[in-house]
């Protein structure tokens, strides 16, 4: 997971309190104050224990932002892009849905609409109605 700001972390630590301490979820974030060099060196260090033969599930908060921008260049440069699957406009539903479904399915189209129809159903108004029965006193 990554992210502008501590959001990726912060996910990471909520996943955790839901699927368990995993030592196959990493995160990390572009801080105020770092530059994008300075985020990719740290993604590559976390991404340093993988190998081209691992697969590789990238969420990101923004599509094309500095983050994912970074976090994608440094996977091309461990030649690990035909391996991972990219989304973006991560949220907690499909965070968990990604660690919990990722050995799952042998079918990476199906694991990535399963995690998309996951993230786009945990977006929803929650409206209540006001009933004038329980104002009585």
């Amino acid at each position: 997971m990554v992210s502008h700001g501590e959001f990726a972390p912060g996910l990471h630590s909520a996943v955790k309190m839901m699927t368990g301490s995993r030592d196959d979820v990493l995160s990390t974030s572009l801080r105020e104050d770092m530059s994008a060099d300075e985020f990719a060196e740290n993604f590559r260090k976390l991404v340093e224990p993988l190998n081209t033969d691992d697969s590789v599930i990238l969420l990101a908060d923004i599509l094309s932002g500095s983050p994912f921008t970074n976090a994608l260049a440094v996977l091309d440069e461990k030649g690990m892009m035909a391996n991972t699957l990219v989304l973006a406009g991560m949220n907690m539903p499909m965070a968990i849905t990604a660690v919990l479904m990722k050995d799952n399915f042998d079918d990476l189209n199906v694991l990535k609409e399963t995690i998309l129809s996951e993230g786009r159903a945990g977006m929803t108004e929650f409206s209540t109605t006001a009933d004038d029965a329980d104002d009585d006193i």
